[in-house]
């Protein structure tokens, strides 16, 4: 089985006063690049980035070999960079994709490594949870994708569609937070 990782990181971060894929660590480091080497470092055979705000400037943060995709559509919220990601994906071997998010800094290759040993396989549906508290990344077997892209509208992403199908729960809280950053303060 292969696993895609799917980085998306197309809004334009308006509560954070710039889009989170240009957003640079204390270290200097990339968001962008910080993401896509936990989800390779974690396990992903693939990895595939969605950009939509700011595009061409986060382009050139993306390391090589990692493919690129532009929701045309980002402003339209979390669910136009899933559907494009998935898309993109249905062209590939991957029998799974491993949904993360640009602002999770916190979020290491051990949670993704945890997530895709419970199974990434094309009827997989797993979430990772955080105390208890759902969170990314999400793994998503390819029998799910039309269905998830049919009901990700707005902000929501795959969250309908999650709360409509059994899936497996994977506890990731002695790891890390999951917390997204919406701001500098």
């Amino acid at each position: 089985m292969t696993a895609a990782g799917l980085l998306l990181a197309a809004g334009g971060g308006t509560r954070m006063g710039r889009p989170k894929a240009l957003v640079v660590d204390e270290n200097g480091t990339p968001w962008l690049s910080r993401g896509v080497e936990v989800l390779r470092s974690g396990g992903c055979d693939e990895v595939v980035v969605v950009l939509g705000a700011a595009s061409d400037q986060a382009r050139a943060l993306v390391p090589d070999g990692v493919a690129v995709v532009v929701a045309a559509d980002w402003a339209e919220g979390m669910s136009a960079s899933l559907r494009a990601g998935l898309e993109f994906l249905e062209d590939t071997q991957a029998d799974a994709a491993l949904v993360s998010l640009v602002d999770l800094p916190d979020v290491t290759d051990a949670v993704v490594h945890r997530v895709l040993a419970a199974g990434a396989d094309r009827a997989a549906l797993i979430r990772t949870t955080y105390d208890g508290r759902p969170g990314h990344p999400v793994v998503l077997g390819r029998e799910h994708w039309s269905g998830v892209r049919a009901a990700a509208i707005g902000d929501r992403g795959a969250r309908d569609y999650l709360a409509d199908h059994a899936l497996v729960e994977v506890e990731c809280g002695d790891l890390a937070t999951g917390r997204d950053v919406d701001t500098f303060d």
